[in-house]
């Protein structure tokens, strides 16, 4: 089978389409169509709600013709609430003005194509801030050496919500200077 053509769309707060969030709601339901029956995953859409009434919420979607099959979103983390202070972590040079990227998320058909790094570029591409920082169920360590392979570095753990599993927290920097060796994730090296 030959990969489809995506086509990359780029959505901000404040200016969503109607029929936005039932794409999100709906990409989900298909990424995790085994794992409905998990509350956490049931509550989805509030973290949809949450995150898209954000300032600063930004948001890529990959669509096959008019078919969504993932997209990639987040916003920027107020200054004291980095999900990297939970833990050790210190960033270089004490910047810290954070991006977080809260889902990135394809479609079992459209898998294995490249979509989520795309979808991930995309996302990061404009943005200003220093880092870039995401959580990893740890119980999946292909999805946490993917995110190695895109530049990020497992800083520490964290359980946001009672009832969500434990992540890793992981920290990319958006500077070229303030990159981490590759094959480098120890803390003391960002």
């Amino acid at each position: 089978m030959e990969p489809s053509v995506i086509d990359l769309r780029h959505f901000q707060h404040g200016n969503l389409p109607g029929g936005f969030r039932q794409v999100l709601i709906d990409v989900h339901a298909d990424a995790y169509a085994d794992q409905m029956d998990d509350p956490f995953h049931q509550r989805f859409p509030w973290f949809v709600d949450h995150w898209t009434v954000m300032e600063g919420f930004s948001c890529v979607v990959a669509y096959d013709a008019d078919e969504p099959v993932g997209f990639a979103y987040g916003a920027p983390l107020a200054s004291g609430r980095e999900w990297w202070r939970s833990t050790d972590y210190e960033p270089n040079g004490g910047r810290t003005a954070t991006y977080a990227v809260s889902e990135v998320m394809v479609r079992p058909r459209w898998r294995k194509q490249g979509i989520a790094d795309r979808l991930h570029e995309a996302l990061l591409k404009e943005r200003t801030e220093d880092l870039a920082v995401l959580l990893v169920d740890v119980t999946h360590p292909k999805v946490q050496a993917l995110y190695e392979s895109w530049g990020y570095a497992r800083v520490g753990d964290q359980r946001p919500f009672a009832d969500s599993p434990l992540y890793a927290v992981m920290v990319k920097h958006l500077r070229k200077q303030d990159a981490v060796p590759v094959g480098d994730t120890s803390a003391d090296h960002c």
